[in-house]
């Protein structure tokens, strides 16, 4: 029996070379010389990667991205304080309309007759309190500008006697706020804290050992816990201004190589107390005061183990629009700067009655 052999064509030649071109392309995908690679750069047909690049940006993409965190809380905080303040707006307008309707009268005639009329014309004793207290700063005769502080006056008592008025609306027309400042989501576990986990007020501290202002803060809360007790829970998130404050990052890496050994609060008093020194040779000096191991302590600090941490907390704060020292935020609501104790107890006050 004879086998006959169909010649192959040069076209179905060339056709079954291009098939398994492209089934071996498709197992083993196509080889990628330097010279025609994505890469970044290439220098002495060496790869410069994406990562590389990375790592030399780090300190300028790390900043880049806390700018976008606290301007995307920023926008927020700004969006719910713009919705608040025109729901004020709105509710005294419906008040007035509601009043004015009720008594049968204008707008108008009812601000006129509730508030206009009720101003009091400032004494002669009032209006040389005001000249005194900006005497310096105006640098005129009292005759000068006397015109202008009874103005000054006239408009304040009316503002107030607008305030009580509305007040008294509100009251009489029961009205219920549900839109509520903005609260922000901030990590409370597993950070230093005074306080029980299930305290109605919960107050999120973010600081640095280099601020004085901080330092005024944390005594400034200690009073909260000392009057308010079981009701709040102080918790210290870290916040090191390195830009202005060399040494903070170092003391906040201190403190919580310190709450390892759950000296942490008694460490927050002595960074404070040291805020003028706080490099790492005296920190290493003053914990001889403490009850600690301080050969662990030593090294903890040296081996830089608690950075990460304290990168978290700056994160944080960014995410939470916290730019600046002393941050609060007292169940999620934002509070900058140092404010004082009775800023502080109102809003703590509130809290616990919605708590009720």
């Amino acid at each position: 029996m004879k086998l006959f052999y169909k010649p192959f064509s040069i076209f179905a030649l060339l056709f079954a070379i291009l098939i398994l071109g492209f089934l071996v392309g498709g197992c083993a995908g196509r080889m990628t010389t330097v010279a025609d690679s994505k890469a970044p750069a290439i220098i002495n047909n060496v790869i410069v990667t994406e990562s590389e690049i990375r790592g030399a940006a780090a300190d300028e993409l790390e900043s880049l991205e806390l700018r976008k965190l606290r301007s995307a809380a920023s926008y927020a905080r700004a969006e719910r304080e713009a919705m608040m303040e025109a729901l004020e707006r709105v509710l005294e307008e419906k008040l007035l309309t509601l009043e004015a309707a009720e008594q049968n009268i204008s707008k108008e005639q009812l601000i006129d007759r509730e508030v206009r009329q009720k101003r009091v014309e400032p004494s002669d004793e009032e209006i040389d309190r005001i000249y005194e207290l900006n005497k310096s700063r105006v640098n005129r005769p009292k005759e000068d500008v006397a015109d202008q502080i009874i103005e000054f006056l006239l408009d304040h008592s009316e503002k107030e006697i607008h305030k009580s008025f509305i007040g008294q609306l509100e009251q009489k027309y029961k009205i219920v706020r549900n839109l509520e400042p903005l609260r922000f989501d901030v990590k409370t576990d597993d950070r230093p804290s005074i306080g029980p986990n299930n305290a109605p007020v919960k107050i999120v501290l973010f600081s640095d050992f280099q601020c004085p202002y901080c330092r005024d803060m944390g005594e400034t809360l200690m009073e909260i816990v000392g009057d308010y007790g079981a009701k709040v829970r102080i918790i210290f998130r870290q916040f090191p201004l390195t830009s202005i404050h060399p040494d903070a990052q170092r003391a906040a890496e201190a403190s919580l190589c310190a709450y390892d050994q759950n000296r942490f609060w008694e460490m927050h008093d002595i960074l404070f107390e040291n805020q003028q020194d706080l490099t790492e040779k005296n920190i290493l000096t003053q914990i001889k005061s403490l009850e600690i191991d301080e050969e662990k302590f030593k090294g903890c600090l040296s081996s830089g183990s608690r950075k990460s941490e304290v990168r978290e907390d700056i994160h944080a704060a960014a995410a939470a629009g916290a730019d600046s020292t002393p941050t609060l935020f007292i169940n999620g609501i934002y509070l900058s700067g140092g404010q004082p104790y009775q800023l502080i107890s109102a809003i703590i006050d509130k809290e616990l009655a919605s708590a009720k």
